[in-house]
């Protein structure tokens, strides 16, 4: 059984502490949702999409990527595995691809998300030619982004090999 090291959400905290808190929450829970799984089971496709676990940490680590870098940040050339040629490249894994690399990954990230969220005010908006979203928005998207595929996650893990949780 894993140990469940993630952090709870301020109970009673201002609404940056709020976003931030239960942000970094789901973040934690998307990393132990898929601890515990080997590199194959982690790239197993049990439903008829290509969805995996270590898909899913990709993908994340992709929209992290994409929101705060790229589009609230305004920084250029900011990777990505998706593609106008392949825009579900990031859901391509295979068993060969290393699960702990990949939790790495979403959690640089996350910590290159929180580093580029601290340099802005909830209501300054992102930086990319065409942004119109402001930084609240961006934060409440990525808690609605982070929990949908957090569900995902569980679903995918309890037909891998029976693991429920929170």
């Amino acid at each position: 059984m894993l140990t469940d090291e993630r952090m709870d959400p301020p109970d009673a905290g201002h609404e940056r502490e709020t976003l931030n808190g239960f942000l970094d929450f789901l973040r934690a829970s998307a990393v132990h949702k898929a601890k515990g799984l080997s590199d194959a089971d982690a790239a197993r496709q049990v439903l008829p999409s290509i969805t995996t676990v270590s898909g899913l940490l990709r993908h994340l680590a992709d929209v992290e990527r994409t929101w705060f870098r790229d589009q609230m940040d305004g920084q250029t050339g900011v990777p990505t595995r998706w593609s106008d040629a392949d825009p579900d490249g990031e859901f391509r894994v295979t068993e060969n691809d290393s699960l702990a690399e990949i939790i790495g990954d979403y959690e640089a990230a996350c910590a290159e998300s929180r580093e580029v969220a601290a340099r802005y005010q909830l209501d300054d908006l992102g930086k990319a030619e065409g942004m119109t979203h402001n930084l609240r928005w961006v934060l409440v998207h990525m808690v609605e982004e982070t929990g949908r595929h957090c569900g995902h996650l569980d679903v995918v893990r309890e037909l891998l090999d029976g693991t429920t949780g929170e």
